[in-house]
């Protein structure tokens, strides 16, 4: 039995694995997986013999690049192979090109974003439901599409709570210099500073994000026109990261509504730090709100409420010292890389063993 994890863009897992191993970076989900199973792991490259079909293909799911990955891997791969993609966006390609051979791979596929229109007909011209042996997503949202979509049992489609790497995310001591209040945000998917903006453009705070992109029409859509004089953008390293979110007062995930669990990154990692974390309350975020005394929620676009919540914890330092608390206990309880790559690791090795798969889902606490 051969595993094979495959990843939807280029990463050098063993560079950040020795970043990590040195104390300046996270460790990366699919890397400890990836050990934990003796797995190849697989990403596009420059190698790749793009073909005319795998343009095609991009029409319908994925970038060529995951067409041409999808291929090389099918071409070498048979019935005792077990095949794990980090996103729909190679998972689907690989249904693709091997749904019709005898001796196909067992195939897992981790969802992000599939309840819209084109993931809808991806999943329909594909037939996806009778060729991918198990989905997993980090949005019980995403989880309920699927099964109820593609009429699958429970144990054919998985929640599981994201994860962070808790080793490296952990509170620690402020930096000396800092002069006054920082308000931080991570992220560029799906996120509304605009919002974040308005709400403290007068305060006598440092709003700081952490996000980088080269797509002038993502941003536009992101932040407002003119930034304000107290926010700013920058890219950050791991070591820089960590030390914003052990300065940070507060930590403000703002994104626009959506079905999948866009921002959660951020929310878990300020969480792990001890952060009080205010989230904006989306269908996809909702698993990771209710029961959650570790964060405050407000409803999309609202810069009045976050505001008052950004006014309330930093003048009410108990509450903001509760919260923080609160918020390290739920990270370290469930959101640790460890136990989720555990999960990921026994669910894989199940496939080969249909029963026990359904077994596995059963003692899966989520």
């Amino acid at each position: 039995m051969a595993y094979h994890i495959v990843l939807h863009r280029e990463m050098d897992l063993m560079a950040q694995d020795e970043q990590a191993q040195e104390g300046g970076g996270p460790r990366h989900a699919m890397g400890q997986l990836a050990q934990r199973l003796g797995a190849s792991i697989l990403t596009p490259h420059s190698g790749l013999r793009i073909r005319r079909r795998d343009y095609l293909g991009s029409k319908l799911v994925g970038s060529p690049e995951n067409w041409a990955l999808a291929r090389e891997l099918v071409d070498r791969t048979g019935s005792n192979d077990t095949i794990f993609c980090n996103s729909e966006a190679v998972g689907l390609p690989i249904v693709a090109l091997s749904r019709d051979r005898i001796d196909r791979p067992k195939l897992a596929v981790f969802v992000h974003n599939l309840d819209r229109p084109r993931g809808r007909v991806a999943l329909g011209v594909l037939q996806a439901a009778a060729y991918v042996d198990w989905f997993v997503t980090c949005s019980q949202s995403q989880t309920d599409f699927l099964r109820q979509y593609l009429n699958l049992p429970a144990e054919r489609a998985t929640f599981i709570w994201e994860q962070t790497d808790l080793t490296f995310f952990s509170s620690g001591p402020t930096s000396p210099g800092k002069r006054r209040p920082i308000i931080l945000s991570v992220g560029l998917e799906r996120r509304d500073y605009k919002t974040l903006a308005t709400a403290t453009a007068d305060l006598p705070v440092d709003v700081k994000i952490s996000g980088f992109s080269q797509d002038a029409k993502s941003l536009s859509q992101t932040f407002p026109d003119v930034m304000p004089a107290n926010m700013s953008r920058q890219f950050y390293t791991w070591l820089d990261l960590l030390q914003l979110y052990r300065d940070a007062d507060v930590v403000v995930v703002p994104t626009f509504p959506s079905q999948y669990a866009a921002g959660v990154q951020n929310m878990i990692e300020a969480m792990a730090c001890g952060c009080p974390t205010i989230v904006t309350r989306t269908e996809g975020l909702e698993t990771y709100l209710l029961d959650n005394d570790g964060v405050i929620s407000i409803p999309p676009g609202d810069a009045v409420a976050m505001r008052q919540a950004i006014v309330r914890l930093l003048t009410h330092r108990k509450d903001a010292e509760r919260l923080s608390k609160q918020a390290t206990v739920i990270a370290q309880a469930r959101h640790d890389s460890d136990h989720h790559v555990e999960i990921l690791a026994r669910g894989l090795e199940g496939l080969q063993q249909p029963s026990s798969l359904s077994e596995y889902h059963d003692s899966v606490i989520v």
